[in-house]
């Protein structure tokens, strides 16, 4: 009989192109012109897990985009139920504006990578889900364990409607681990897994004067510029060192060990690695800690966006009414985002002069996360790296954020396992995102080996 494995492999090339067309469809969250294909993607997926043996499968309704669920629940009372999260929605992509090789949702497989939208973020890491039920309900009639899954569309802008998802279905949506694939590696050749995540809070600040733009010849120099007065506030939200200048944001940052340093530095790279992947001339941050450590384990802000005024060709000398900037902030362990958020309103009102109108809004936020190296979970998902990788895992940290992962523990009192196939190098939200094909099968694999070892 063929194991799921050998129908894995041997479905291969099948795989991967239902993953293209997948992938063609430009289920960009962020821009409601696209609501339509976020509905078309969730719709896709919905009929892929009917197609393999899932079964409940549901698109369902939030205040936002679509939630597409499923179940597979026979493998008895006494065996684990896996959730498993993935995120359907991707970010913007224009490939004359961003400066793309190929066209970002025509998926185009080059010197061993898929290059398109999401192909990494989230599609192609949520799917090897999806292909490793398939491999066993086509071989077997059956899965190891109770497997539900949960694919949202909304991650790339906050999953402002999921928190409210979890709390109406929470008795449905019952698991013993969740598992998450939206997470990197360092190195193909060195599998990771991921045991905490940064949080955020992600804020808009606007600076008013005039009601209207004016003629900076007839009134510059005695109206405030609020271009010129954002970017003077901006420069004071960090000190010389280049650490937060904000009062309290350090508060309840806990100091690094030597342990936390210890295993930070196993996966750190050299400073001119990551100069070499950026193209930056020079690294920045604060002094005292190494770049890894400023990425995974030390709290940031960042400023993500600024507008104001002119920005067309030619000249316009305009004196504008207003400005914008769009600012975040990664939070470590036991920093909480909304608290953050009430400190950086505080000290932009200490910091805005009294001749403009300056306004903190909250957008979004996301608590930090993370999870026990020691669980039976997560040794079960050691055993699958072993298995698919050929390779004990490490375990790391990453800056980024997946605020479902504290929605899962504080609403449905679930921990998530963080099962990377992906690269750091991918490319995510940016020009020419790629997928290694090679990464790809081989998260099937271990997908596969986890559902049998978690079953242990």
């Amino acid at each position: 009989m063929t194991t799921p494995i050998e129908y894995a492999h041997a479905n291969g090339a099948t795989f991967r192109q239902q993953l293209h067309d997948l992938i063609r469809i430009p289920s960009v969250s962020t821009d409601s012109q696209y609501a339509g294909d976020v509905r078309r993607a969730a719709d896709w997926l919905a009929a892929e897990l009917k197609r393999i043996g899932m079964e409940n499968v549901a698109v369902m309704p939030t205040a936002g985009h679509p939630v597409v669920y499923a179940d597979w629940l026979h493998a008895g009372a006494d065996k684990p139920t896996v959730l498993i999260y993935g995120h359907y929605d991707v970010q913007p992509a224009d490939k004359v504006k961003d400066n793309w090789t190929s066209e970002p949702f025509e998926p185009i497989e080059r010197d061993g990578f898929i290059y398109a939208r999401g192909s990494s973020d989230d599609k192609g890491q949520a799917y090897i889900h999806v292909k490793a039920a398939e491999a066993y309900l086509k071989t077997e009639g059956k899965l190891p364990v109770n497997v539900k899954f949960i694919l949202e569309g909304e991650e790339e802008i906050g999953s402002k409607n999921l928190q409210d998802f979890l709390k109406t279905y929470a008795a449905m949506l019952k698991a013993d681990v969740a598992v998450i694939s939206d997470t990197g590696m360092t190195s193909a050749d060195q599998p990771e897994i991921t045991r905490s995540l940064r949080g955020l809070t992600y804020m808009e600040l606007n600076v008013t004067a005039s009601s209207k733009d004016l003629h900076s010849g007839g009134y510059g120099g005695a109206i405030p510029n609020p271009a010129l007065i954002l970017a003077q506030m901006v420069a004071k939200l960090h000190n010389p060192d280049n650490s937060i200048a904000v009062p309290g944001f350090y508060d309840k940052v806990r100091p690094l060990t030597d342990a936390d340093r210890s295993e930070i530095a196993k996966l750190a790279l050299p400073d001119s690695e990551y100069l070499n992947i950026t193209g930056a001339p020079g690294m920045w941050g604060e002094a005292a800690y190494t770049a890894d450590e400023r990425i995974v384990a030390r709290p940031t802000l960042e400023i993500n966006g600024l507008l104001s005024g002119w920005t067309g060709e030619g000249a316009k000398t305009v004196l504008p009414c207003k400005a914008m900037a769009k600012i975040s902030c990664r939070l470590v362990a036991d920093q909480e985002p909304v608290e953050i958020y009430e400190l950086v309103k505080a000290y932009i009102a200490q910091i805005a002069p009294p001749n403009v109108h300056a306004e903190l809004k909250l957008i979004n936020a996301g608590d930090p996360a993370s999870i026990d190296p020691t669980l039976p979970v997560m040794q079960a998902a050691v055993r699958a790296y072993e298995r698919g990788w050929g390779k004990a895992p490490l375990y790391s940290r990453t800056g980024g954020s997946i605020p479902v992962v504290a929605d899962f523990k504080r609403i449905l009192n679930v921990n998530t396992v963080m099962l990377g196939f992906g690269l750091n190098t991918d490319g995510a939200h940016g020009p020419d995102e790629h997928y290694s094909i090679d990464m790809f099968h081989k998260g099937i694999d271990t997908a596969i080996y986890y559902l049998e070892e978690v079953a242990k």
